[in-house]
């Protein structure tokens, strides 16, 4: 009878890596009703991490596990913690504590973005772990644009809901997206570092910078981005 391998002996390099995509996650939803700056950073920083670990399962090796860590942690950090900064963020602007009127709106389409995220990564684990193109926009793509626009403060609660709910609606939406190509995956990672580490520098250019990158992927990557990536991007 075969046996289940020990718990340690069972984990690559690369999951340990999804296991901290996962803390962070974590960490921005816990920081988003206090600091939803601090929480979009986190989110940002998850992201980089979500691409190490493929890098480093494509390069170093990778257990059976691991695109089903891969999931469940995205969901942490690309579905609830992105979904409670939108929330978090209208709420402190209208300073509420609970949601009244609008509030509730706000409140029902963070709880939407949540399902078709989790429906979106099921859909990819299942189906699309093999590819070099995957359908609907990838939670890390939708969480890295909610994020970058509240650092580069460009969403105003108006744009932050309509915009989340116009995720909600991509993420299962039967539209295919090229996995990145390393290369290009560098250079966001480049590019969401500086936002991470200095996010109002220079009028705030390195989220401004990424949110147009991650916006010109959005609108021209299903037409135009050549398929043959490595990057993963769930």
């Amino acid at each position: 009878m075969a046996t289940r391998p020990r718990f340690v002996a069972a984990l690559s390099l690369a999951d340990g890596v999804t296991a901290a995509n996962a803390a962070l996650g974590f960490l921005a939803a816990a920081l988003a009703p206090f600091s939803p700056p601090l929480a979009a950073r986190l989110v940002l920083l998850a992201a980089v991490a979500d691409g190490l670990d493929g890098v480093l399962a494509t390069h170093v090796g990778s257990t059976p596990v691991g695109e089903f860590l891969d999931s469940l942690a995205d969901v942490a950090s690309f579905c609830v913690a992105p979904a409670l900064l939108v929330f978090s963020t209208i709420r402190l602007e209208r300073g509420a504590m609970l949601p009244e009127g609008s509030g509730w709106l706000a409140l029902a389409v963070a709880a939407l973005f949540v399902v078709s995220g989790v429906v979106r990564l099921g859909l990819y684990t299942a189906y699309d772990v093999e590819r070099g193109r995957t359908e609907g926009v990838q939670t890390t793509l939708a969480a890295t644009v909610l994020a970058a626009g509240l650092l580069a403060r460009i969403a105003t609660p108006v744009v932050l809901v309509g915009t989340t709910a116009i995720f909600a609606g991509l993420m299962v939406a039967p539209i295919g997206y090229p996995d990145l190509h390393v290369r290009d995956a560098l250079v966001m990672g480049v590019v969401q570092a500086g936002a991470i580490v200095a996010p109002t520098v220079l009028s705030r250019v390195f989220p401004r910078l990424l949110l147009v990158c991650a916006l010109a992927y959005l609108v021209l990557g299903p037409r135009f981005y050549p398929i043959g990536g490595e990057g993963k991007r769930t």
